[in-house]
């Protein structure tokens, strides 16, 4: 499969947030491989949304949002677990970012098992935090730049027919922003 472009993420955050549904999330440690196709996802952007991590402005934490297009912003949450997105805007927006909320394993099926310590395939990447902790995402992935073939990238998958938009989850601003995007497959 190819890898996504820079150019992918230089666009709207929502409309990336929908085209990276279907595509596949790449993890390499070593010679494994770890991978599964990203079946929800959330857009954050950045004056116009209150939710975003970037709406304040720049921080330590939250500079790459600012910065590249295509580059991985891993951040830690709840003083426990680790949430990956992809840095994604058009000019209009100084900020931006996709966070990866689901996927549906493909590669190395039993190491996510391991990792997660539950069988139940249904629960093992039905979340941000859950995820990462399959797929062994941590801070070290901050900035790992997603359009290059890496320790963390995305590269092309399904086609997607249908996609069904919500509200986002976990939020108390911008809960207006029907920005939380899902498919079934």
């Amino acid at each position: 499969m190819k890898i996504l472009p820079r150019s992918f993420y230089s666009r709207d955050t929502i409309k990336v947030a929908k085209d990276l549904l279907g595509k596949t999330l790449i993890r390499k440690i070593g010679n494994k491989t770890i991978s599964g196709i990203i079946t929800e996802t959330e857009a954050y952007r950045y004056k116009d949304d209150p939710a975003s991590h970037a709406y304040g402005g720049m921080t330590e934490r939250n500079k790459v949002m600012f910065g590249q297009v295509g580059i991985a912003y891993v951040y830690f949450t709840y003083g426990m677990h680790y949430c990956v997105n992809a840095v994604a805007k058009s000019d209009q927006y100084d900020a931006g970012a996709v966070l990866i909320r689901a996927l549906k394993p493909k590669e190395s099926v039993k190491t996510m098992i391991k990792n997660r310590n539950t069988n139940v395939i249904s629960n093992l990447t039905n979340g941000p935090a859950k995820l990462t902790q399959a797929m062994t995402i941590t801070k070290k992935q901050y900035g790992e730049d997603l359009s290059k073939k890496s320790n963390l990238y995305i590269t092309e998958g399904l086609k997607v027919n249908k996609i069904t938009a919500n509200q986002r989850i976990g939020i108390k601003n911008g809960v207006n922003k029907r920005w939380n995007f899902k498919i079934e497959i």
